[in-house]
């Protein structure tokens, strides 16, 4: 299978579920983070989900994140240049949606992402090999091209991965782990 084909196929079988349905598996992928090898870490960067894509709901990992007292790090869209400018995520924070639905931070203490440890990367689709299929816009991997090769890289998904996706370019950035309600892949 394609890239492009994958990212249809995935945006369909997601668009059947319910929200109810979506918040059941996200808890149960947010609990299989728990098992990662992850928590000694301090700054992590989270996606905040998109729900009228039915994307992985982040919410209960941000909650873990919260109550272990890690700084959690959100980005905000540049569309002009193609890439994220990450923020600090606190309770001083207003987020309101960009005119394509994504919730951003329009105040709050921007960073630099030389900092970030951890980065929960939004996917429509992935491989067994690690290989990931997004929107199409690249905003993460030039964003994950930019960081240290150290940064634990982990999707986040309702799906087993594709045995393989095809046409994946040298600038697309493998994941290290790819969670989902039932286990983690790791491709480490």
């Amino acid at each position: 299978m394609d890239k492009f084909a994958a990212r249809k196929k995935y945006q369909t079988l997601r668009s059947d579920f319910s929200r109810n349905k979506i918040l059941e598996m996200s808890v149960k992928i947010a609990n299989n983070c728990l098992d990662l090898d992850i928590w000694n870490n301090k700054n992590y960067h989270i996606f905040l989900s998109l729900h009228k894509k039915n994307e992985v709901d982040t919410k209960p990992i941000i909650d873990i994140l919260d109550g272990r007292q890690k700084n959690i790090i959100v980005s905000k869209s540049d569309f002009k240049a193609l890439s994220l400018k990450n923020y600090i995520l606190s309770e001083e924070v207003i987020l309101e949606e960009n005119e394509y639905g994504i919730p951003e931070p329009i105040n709050g203490i921007q960073i630099n992402s030389e900092i970030i440890d951890v980065v929960f990367v939004p996917l429509l689709a992935y491989d067994s090999k690690g290989n990931r299929v997004g929107y199409g816009k690249g905003f993460y991997d030039r964003f994950l091209q930019n960081l240290d090769s150290k940064i634990i890289k982990i999707g986040l998904s309702f799906f087993s991965p594709e045995v393989l996706i095809k046409n994946i370019d040298e600038k697309d950035i493998k994941l290290d782990y790819c969670v989902s309600p039932e286990k983690i892949f790791n491709f480490l």
